[in-house]
């Protein structure tokens, strides 16, 4: 068994985190960290895990004793924490920002924090880093809307179709976290589309930085805010730069991903949708229509609490383990 712990587990995040955590053969969850519900059963946060006999623990970093801790913590807090882990010999798989960024100077021009604690950390994609990953022993949780536009894309710049990739996303409110804000106020983002930080979000540089490593294109990214609760649905609009049909790049992505346990390539006829991949760690991926310009759309489907969040950090997790990739994880969506 292996013994692990949550920082922050209060938060939608750490709610999922526990959700597949309790059921995992292998985990012993030993502790569930959080300063205000210190000492209250995780049900009164987090209603979905009633029964479940885990209380919230405010616990000093020095005395978690632990072989992994997932740290879902804000962006910022987690390089306060990590490097006293790493050194006492403990595996992190952190869902925070702060360490998915090869060049630290990027982090901080984009979070508009100062980096007090860099540390080489491997990027939690098992798709593209598995191998790395099994090696490692600190993971960085890649973000939500980096996740399903990576999947997206990676294929079409392998095979250097492509230049310039338009990205736009529509999310769920509970990106936004569990506290409410004016922006998530029911009456406001009721039937609403809301786009924000259109040209500047701060996932924009790191799914640049991913997809470069594939070939020379240029991202660029506008997020929504849509009245659903949870996931994502990704289209990516780019032209091809020769002729190719819609069956012939259908054919890359399966090559691509063959064998991986949660990418779905969808038929031709087929279109992602989110209530497909509700609650699941599963990516869809499908679309592949291009039309009279030689413009094509890719879409793709996660659950940014899951495949891109918390399941992902807990395939993370299994991978660095050794333990079966899909144990707890392996749950279809929720339709309708």
């Amino acid at each position: 068994m292996v013994d692990v712990a949550i920082m922050g587990a209060s938060g939608y995040t750490g709610g999922e985190l526990l959700r597949f955590l309790k059921n995992h053969k292998e985990v012993n969850i030993k502790a569930a960290t959080s300063r205000q519900f210190n000492g209250i059963n995780v049900s009164k946060v987090h209603p979905h895990l009633r029964g479940e006999k885990i209380r919230f623990k405010d616990v000093l970093l020095e005395n978690i004793d632990v072989d992994l801790v997932f740290t879902a913590t804000p962006h910022g807090a987690s390089m306060d924490i990590v490097p006293d882990l790493i050194e006492r010999g403990t595996k992190v798989v952190d869902l925070s920002g702060d360490y998915r960024f090869d060049d630290i100077s990027v982090y901080e021009k984009w979070y508009g924090l100062d980096h007090s604690a860099p540390l080489d950390a491997v990027y939690g994609l098992p798709e593209v880093y598995r191998s790395e990953i099994k090696k490692s022993n600190l993971v960085a949780n890649p973000g939500c809307f980096p996740t399903g536009a990576i999947l997206a894309t990676l294929p079409l710049v392998k095979e250097n179709l492509v230049e310039t990739i338009i990205i736009d996303s529509k999310t769920g409110v509970s990106g936004a976290g569990i506290k409410p804000t004016e922006v998530t106020h029911f009456p406001n983002c009721s039937d609403n589309v809301i786009p924000y930080a259109a040209t500047i979000h701060r996932h924009m540089p790191e799914i640049q930085q991913e997809v470069s490593k594939w070939g020379d294109v240029k991202v660029s990214f506008t997020p929504h805010l849509v009245p659903v609760i949870r996931g994502i649905l990704t289209t990516v609009h780019t032209f091809l730069k020769e002729d190719i049909t819609s069956k012939q790049v259908k054919e890359f992505y399966e090559a691509f991903y063959r064998g991986e346990p949660f990418i779905r390539i969808l038929d031709l006829d087929e279109m992602p949708g989110l209530s497909a991949v509700r609650g699941s760690n599963y990516c869809d991926i499908g679309c592949f229509q291009i039309d009279c310009n030689g413009r094509i759309v890719i879409v793709s489907a996660i659950d940014n609490l899951v495949k891109g969040a918390s399941g992902q950090a807990v395939q993370n997790m299994n991978i660095m383990f050794g333990f079966p990739e899909k144990e707890s994880i392996d749950i279809n969506g929720l339709h309708p």
